[in-house]
């Protein structure tokens, strides 16, 4: 039975929509088979990696707009109700908790370095022997690596960084207050602003990054303290970046009077994510900026 875009969730189909056959996810498995396949070729010097890896990314992009535009269509036509709606708040929850889990490998790598590696390996007798003038303290690269480098400091970028982004999930929860009392004018101020405040805070990541290479010394390559430090910021600057665009789409999406005060959980599920890159962030500040 169809329904109009203005039906309440609660008055929609009480049986959960069955959609129909469609292309997308063989197309998102084969997309992912090219990248790890071109992937394999870059790792072991082989022509024709990188051709791989670009076909996979464009096949998965391609899916993605397809697949997502789809169920916007779905959602807007009315398709969608309790049931569906229960569905995706327990598929964004699950994809969150396996982002929690992916950052929270990161910081334990992080944490076991500092804690037990750095020191056990300080503490050995025969150090002063291998590892002439090593010195057991943090931020160390490890010892065998003799390049001198500095650490990132927490009071520079990093903090106006931190007040960006916090910043913003203020600013995200004024849009979704404004969404509720159906305030399109400012739903809009507001979310152009958090969208404005995470482009701001990469703009800003990208400068440190800058600063770290050709101020610092400090690299990816610079033992344990660079590893750790660039993938922790980085992936989370990824994730910064995908959030935005997830948040453009929505911006465009209310632009075209989607959405309503009691049905609108693609706006709810993108602040979600975008809260939990806030609460990373202050992770990141505290554990590999601050102490």
């Amino acid at each position: 039975m169809a329904h109009s875009a203005s039906t309440t969730p609660a008055a929609r189909q009480q049986h959960y929509a069955v959609p129909q056959p469609m292309p997308w996810p063989i197309l998102g498995s084969t997309s992912l088979f090219l990248m790890a396949l071109g992937a394999v070729f870059v790792f072991n010097s082989a022509k024709g990696g990188w051709v791989g890896i670009a076909a996979g990314f464009m096949l998965l992009l391609y899916m993605m707009v397809r697949w997502f535009g789809d169920v916007i269509r779905e959602s807007e036509g009315g398709k969608y109700g309790r049931w569906e709606d229960v569905s995706f708040r327990w598929g964004m929850s699950f994809f969150i908790f396996s982002e929690v889990m992916f950052f929270g490998a990161f910081f334990g790598a992080l944490f076991w370095v500092r804690q037990y590696s750095v020191p056990d390996l300080g503490g050995l007798e025969s150090q002063a022997y291998a590892w002439p003038g090593f010195s057991a303290h943090w931020p160390s690269a490890g010892p065998g690596f003799t390049e001198a480098f500095s650490a990132m400091g927490a009071w520079g970028l990093p903090a106006v960084n931190t007040l960006l982004l916090l910043s913003s999930g203020v600013t995200v929860t004024f849009a979704h207050w404004n969404l509720i009392a159906n305030n399109r004018q400012k739903l809009l101020l507001w979310l152009g602003a958090t969208i404005l405040l995470g482009v701001a805070f990469l703009v800003c990541q990208a400068t440190e990054y800058h600063h770290a290479y050709t101020e610092l010394n400090l690299k990816l390559s610079t033992g344990a303290y660079g590893s750790t430090f660039f993938m922790l910021t980085g992936f989370h600057g990824f994730h910064v970046t995908v959030g935005a665009i997830m948040l453009t789409v929505i911006w465009f999406r209310c632009l075209k009077g989607h959405f309503k005060p009691d049905h609108h959980f693609a706006f709810e599920g993108v602040a979600w994510y975008w809260h939990f890159v806030d609460v990373v962030w202050l992770g990141l500040f505290i554990f590999v900026y601050w102490l």
